[in-house]
């Protein structure tokens, strides 16, 4: 279809911004709206935000209505309700994009209600923008637009709510749970490599940053003078690293440290490494 002769571009020319002028969804007059479109059916294409919902209604006739704006989640049940209407006597899909957690909560009422739901890949929408209405430029309005037709173009898959088990509900929690853990511990490796790295900078020659036996001489001595000054260094290294840790490499971390011409360690620096 040509640009121009797209029927929302017909309606809005010269001022297409027009089209995307929204209306609260406790205002939306249903029966007004569907007088003369009896039994056409709906694609409404919704685009999701943080604090609002944009769903535009588009008819099986190619026409679109103009977008409406519901608060996200108070006015949720209001939509939910406004759709049932809409679904009396012709067959209503509801469309939404393929990211972010902030239409979980909406899919999850759509699923209660049993009104289908299909989904538009971020990509095809983005494409597809300047394609709609000849203007590259996306926002809420014309975003919902744009994944209401593409999914009347076919270009959509079903995305029907279902919780997660219970199995999958464990997965995920240790998986979020290791990974916050290891943002955690590469947030204080980058900082004690600095550290290291100005005061000890032979350290690491010798042994890795996450080796149990450099970290717990690092918090038990502080700073290399310490650890070289201790007559039972070397065995008390080897009680940390036991067998992992090669008899060779203690002699040399101890005598690195003897020999260490890193930037001397102040009290305060010390109680930091």
């Amino acid at each position: 279809m040509c640009v121009l002769s797209h029927p929302l571009i017909l309606e809005v020319i010269p001022m297409i911004s027009k089209a995307y002028r929204a209306t609260r969804v406790n205002d939306v007059d249903w029966e007004k709206l569907a007088r003369g479109n009896e039994g056409l059916d709906i694609t409404l294409g919704i685009d999701v935000g943080k604090r609002d919902l944009w769903p535009v209604c588009r008819w099986a006739s190619g026409r679109f209505e103009r977008p409406w704006r519901v608060k996200n989640p108070e006015e949720i049940p209001t939509l939910i309700a406004l759709v049932r209407r809409m679904s009396t006597d012709r067959k209503v899909v509801v469309v939404m994009e393929s990211s972010g957690t902030y239409g979980d909560a909406l899919r999850q009422a759509l699923a209660d209600a049993k009104i289908a739901v299909l989904r538009v890949s971020n990509k095809a929408a983005h494409d597809y923008a300047e394609i709609f209405d000849g203007v590259p430029s996306q926002h809420d309005g014309k975003d919902a637009a744009v994944i209401a037709e593409l999914s009347a173009l076919g270009k959509s898959q079903p995305w029907g709510y279902e919780p997660a088990s219970e199995w999958e509900q464990e997965l995920k929690h240790w998986v979020e749970w290791m990974v916050v853990q290891r943002q955690i511990l590469t947030t204080w490796q980058g900082r004690l490599e600095g550290l290291i790295s100005r005061h000890w900078p032979e350290a690491t020659r010798v042994l890795k940053l996450t080796s149990v036996t450099l970290l717990r001489a690092l918090e038990h001595y502080g700073d290399p003078k310490s650890l070289a000054t201790d007559p039972n260094a070397v065995e008390q290294l080897g009680r940390w690293g036991g067998l992992f840790l090669a008899p060779e490499k203690a002699e040399r971390l101890v005598a690195e440290a003897r020999s260490s011409v890193g930037v001397r360690v102040g009290d305060w620096q010390r109680h930091q490494i």
